[in-house]
């Protein structure tokens, strides 16, 4: 009877197999083969893809997201951490600022190897979202150094499975160094009521005042056809408090902004029940909607500024 003997051995710095086979009969040896197996990728590999991956139970938020900022801006980064996902963009015309924060706790399941920068298409990714159902699950990867991202969706009321791959982009935005600012005067009140102000105020003019006093909020705005005021009191004795006007001010303030952009921040009423309004003089508007159990959009916007006439 002939014997088989087999040895192997883990060596060397790129973490390779060695595999020693020998056939004998008696005391000579009839066959010796030595086989090597590299290692390095595949089921054996020691250096695991780095990679970014978040799954969203109901992708109906991120459509939200993406049509509350689509038409302010073409394209932008998503910058990428352990903490989460940010974007930061100035609009199209470099008039107002957008900045979205996604929590990663927020997620159902987040991993983020290494942090990650990917450029977007925003148009072409609210196309993709549109393929799928506002209940179905969404899952976003992307493997380091890729120049592709894919969103998945996963289908809950039949076996159905989408997947859609878009190319990055390289794009040259920087964070802008946002300041910590204590506001003359915060607003908060329904989303839905202020936008529906904004529309009607949009009618009658081009530009927005919002003055905010002791007494209340007044937005008010002229035109050619005539002019419009709309005054709200501060009502927080509601119980529910997504019903509610409360103002914290700290002294008057008075700005004009523009109706343009005003109705563009307004397309994310559908995030959340509540808007606020952050105002200061000389310091733009924040106009804040939180995203619930996943972070929050704010929208930044200057004061219109009436040069004197001499």
């Amino acid at each position: 009877m002939g014997k088989l003997t087999v040895c192997c051995q883990l060596f060397g710095a790129e973490n390779s197999l060695y595999f020693s086979f020998r056939f004998s009969t008696g005391h000579s040896p009839l066959l010796s083969c030595r086989v090597y197996f590299n290692i390095l990728s595949g089921i054996f590999s020691t250096n695991k893809l780095k990679m970014f991956e978040a799954r969203l139970v109901q992708s109906a938020t991120f459509k939200k997201v993406l049509d509350a900022i689509k038409d302010l801006l073409n394209e932008a980064s998503f910058d990428c951490s352990e903490s989460g996902i940010q974007l930061q963009a100035m609009d199209n015309s470099h008039v107002s600022l957008v900045s979205l924060t996604l929590k990663s706790d927020g997620f159902d399941k987040y991993r983020c190897d290494r942090n990650l920068t990917m450029g977007m298409n925003l148009g072409s990714m609210s196309k993709i979202f549109k393929c799928s159902s506002n209940d179905d699950t969404v899952t976003i990867k992307a493997q380091d150094d890729a120049d592709t991202v894919t969103f998945m969706f996963e289908a809950k009321k039949q076996d159905k499975i989408s997947d859609y791959e878009m190319k990055l982009m390289n794009l040259d935005q920087e964070h802008l160094g946002i300041p910590e600012t204590d506001f003359s005067c915060v607003i908060r009140m329904p989303a839905a009521e202020f936008a529906r102000i904004v529309k009607d105020l949009s009618q009658f003019g081009e530009s927005i005042v919002i003055s905010c006093t002791k007494e209340g909020v007044r937005f008010s705005t002229s035109g050619d056809i005539g002019s419009a005021n709309i005054k709200i009191a501060q009502t927080s004795n509601f119980e529910k408090e997504e019903e509610s006007v409360s103002i914290e001010m700290q002294e008057p303030v008075t700005l004009t902004f523009a109706c343009q952009y005003l109705n563009s921040f307004t397309k994310a009423t559908p995030l959340t029940n509540v808007v606020q309004l952050s105002m200061s003089d000389n310091v733009p508007l924040v106009v804040e909607y939180q995203i619930p159990d996943l972070g929050h959009l704010r929208y930044y916007l200057a004061p219109k500024i009436e040069e004197d006439e001499n």
